[in-house]
């Protein structure tokens, strides 16, 4: 069975877009999230743009094997923002997103179906407004090694095309290295069949 070891996110936070639905104004916005402190300081940052908006309705997911998410209504009636903001992202198949609508309420009331729709049209505008990406799920190592086994080790580095994170090179050597995970087995195996050197998974 081949590993999935890809996942699609955005490359960057979308441009504002702005959904008017009677009076009311939605305006959305997606970002590339990797942890709950950048979402919170995304959150801060709207709720000081936008001061006098009513509600900031969000959904978001983080991780790829596993996942995190949640969807948060903001004082509007349950499941009717964040819910149809998380189906958004879900359907455009993304992790490590964050999308935010913030309502400002413009004197008549949508009912729960309106809501539903301007919610969901606003979080899908903003992230047709981002440019989707798709990276790899890497598996990280850290390779010691003595440096008189430093050729034999980067060699296998180069001809497995592997990406080094970090290096400290002395008497005794430590490299961090990342491999897709469908690699990482192999890799894994060439390192310690490697005679003198050490890899462990972190």
């Amino acid at each position: 069975m081949e590993i999935k070891d890809t996942f699609k996110t955005i490359a960057s936070p979308s441009t504002e877009i702005l959904f008017k639905e009677k009076n009311s104004k939605f305006f959305g916005y997606a970002f590339p999230v990797i942890n709950e402190e950048e979402i919170k300081l995304h959150l801060e940052k709207l709720r000081k743009q936008h001061f006098g908006a009513v509600h900031f309705c969000y959904a978001f997911q983080l991780g790829t094997e596993s996942i995190q998410f949640r969807a948060n209504d903001d004082g509007e009636p349950s499941n009717s923002a964040g819910m149809p903001i998380y189906g958004q992202i879900q359907s455009f198949g993304l992790t490590n997103v964050l999308v935010v609508v913030v309502r400002f309420f413009g004197g008549v009331k949508l009912g729960v179906g309106g809501l539903i729709s301007a919610y969901r049209t606003a979080a899908q505008m903003a992230l047709e407004e981002s440019e989707i990406i798709e990276k790899t799920i890497d598996i990280h190592f850290l390779v010691s090694f003595d440096y008189k086994n430093m050729n034999k080790v980067m060699r296998v580095i180069k001809e497995r095309n592997i990406s080094i994170i970090s290096q400290k090179i002395e008497e005794g050597c430590i490299i961090e290295i990342a491999t897709r995970k469908k690699n990482a087995d192999t890799i894994f195996d060439i390192f310690s069949s490697l005679f003198e050197v050490e890899i462990k998974k972190i």
